[in-house]
């Protein structure tokens, strides 16, 4: 069970982004993850169309290392660690360190 992943929101802790909040769009094998709107590069395309691909400069999202992220905590609107507690009915939930509170809400 991973501490991040696709689809919760964080809070970027390093960096020119400092501060930014986004979703997590995918998380990588090498302990990378992509951020919505976070550290965004320009790359330039060339037009292929045989793929139906225009060329020009293109905005995406760039990867950033796990350990510069943190998961959003809604209570305290903050960035907080996570750790993980097994509850009384055998399941394995997400919490955060700070708090105590489950992170993981279905």
């Amino acid at each position: 069970m991973k501490k991040i992943r696709k689809g919760d929101k964080v809070v970027v802790l390093t960096g020119k982004d400092k501060g930014k909040q986004g979703t997590i769009l995918s998380v990588l094998e090498d302990n990378r993850v992509l951020v919505e709107g976070v550290n965004m590069i320009k790359r330039h395309t060339k037009p292929n169309p045989n793929k139906g691909v225009t060329g020009g400069i293109v905005d995406k999202e760039a990867s950033i290392h796990i350990s510069n992220v943190a998961l959003h905590n809604p209570v305290t609107n903050k960035g907080e660690r996570v750790g993980f507690r097994t509850m009384q009915d055998g399941n394995k939930v997400r919490v955060f360190k700070k708090s105590g509170e489950v992170a993981d809400v279905k």
